[in-house]
């Protein structure tokens, strides 16, 4: 049986505390499931966004979608979560990632760091927070027991393999580290490569409940969606991601996730075309495109 879908809004901007609370009401009411804070320089710190948002919401989950953690050492950010989760009333989801954009750290003054020691302080992350917030003599103490929901973020074997022991959540992005001077820092990979991506998750998810048991549910997956559009030409759209794309023929990009294009209604069957075909059920808009996904929300509901 197909997992209910979810649909967060990563927001992006902070205007004013006014214009905050707002825009966290405002994506209640139109039914986005999780409000969610990105993790880097020039945007909301995240928890203290999440605080707020908690305060002016009552329904939707609040995540860190996801904590760069090249920023964060474990014994302070178990503190963090801790706190967060408290504060929000048990609403918060924490979302993971080892980091990419090297320019950041360089302003921040903090080390980068090479793909493997990424990953290594990721998983000891992990490890730590694990232990640290299900210590009963930790303090704070989070709301949710033993802790809050882990998403972890990637597409490597290695931090595949870190999700599939650890996370509640699975979250792809569909990209990979680009070359140095590339319009971006991440370039999209073709729906066959996600394919492969998603069943390397899935064995290495089933090899680690061969190890432990199996979980009370299987993780569910997250997927990033670059683009939504509402346009009637969809390839005239899907040529404008090309830049971000150049191992990415123009046929493959319409087959895309990251490529949302239509009505409402065409976009809702895309989406439970990616359901079906990669298992994604959980989809992440970014706020400028949040008002834009709304509708297909409603075509969506209780499915």
């Amino acid at each position: 049986m197909a997992r209910p879908f979810r649909f967060g809004v990563n927001l992006l901007a902070l205007e004013s505390a006014p214009a905050w609370r707002e825009k966290c009401r405002r994506a209640e009411r139109l039914g986005y499931d999780v409000l969610l804070v990105p993790d880097h320089l020039g945007m909301p710190a995240p928890f203290a966004a999440l605080v707020a948002a908690a305060e002016a919401t009552e329904r939707p989950r609040l995540g860190t979608f996801v904590l760069n953690l090249g920023f964060w050492n474990p014994a302070l950010l178990a503190r963090e979560v801790a706190t967060c989760d408290a504060l929000t009333g048990g609403r918060l989801e924490l979302g993971l990632g080892a980091g990419y954009v090297k320019a950041e750290h360089d302003s921040a003054g903090l080390p980068f760091g090479s793909p493997r020691e990424r990953v290594d302080h990721l998983e000891h992350t992990v490890r730590e927070l694990a232990r640290l917030l299900t210590d009963p003599e930790q303090q704070p103490r989070p709301a949710q027991t033993p802790r809050p929901p882990l998403l972890l973020g990637g597409n490597g074997d290695r931090l595949l393999r870190v999700a599939a022991r650890h996370a509640e959540i699975a979250a792809f992005t569909g990209a990979v580290q680009a070359p140095e001077g590339a319009p971006s820092p991440m370039k999209m990979i073709t729906p066959e490569a996600l394919d492969e991506r998603v069943a390397a998750f899935r064995r290495f998810a089933a090899e680690a409940d061969a190890g432990t048991g199996p979980r009370p549910e299987p993780p569910e997956l997250n997927y990033l969606i670059q683009m939504v559009d509402t346009t009637g030409d969809r390839r005239v759209k899907a040529r404008e991601l090309q830049p971000y794309a150049p191992d990415v023929t123009e046929e493959q990009l319409l087959e895309h996730p990251a490529l949302l294009l239509g009505a409402p209604k065409e976009m809702a069957d895309q989406l439970r075309a990616h359901r079906e075909r990669f298992g994604f059920s959980y989809f992440t808009v970014m706020e400028h495109h949040m008002e834009t996904f709304a509708p297909v929300i409603e075509e969506l509901r209780g499915s």
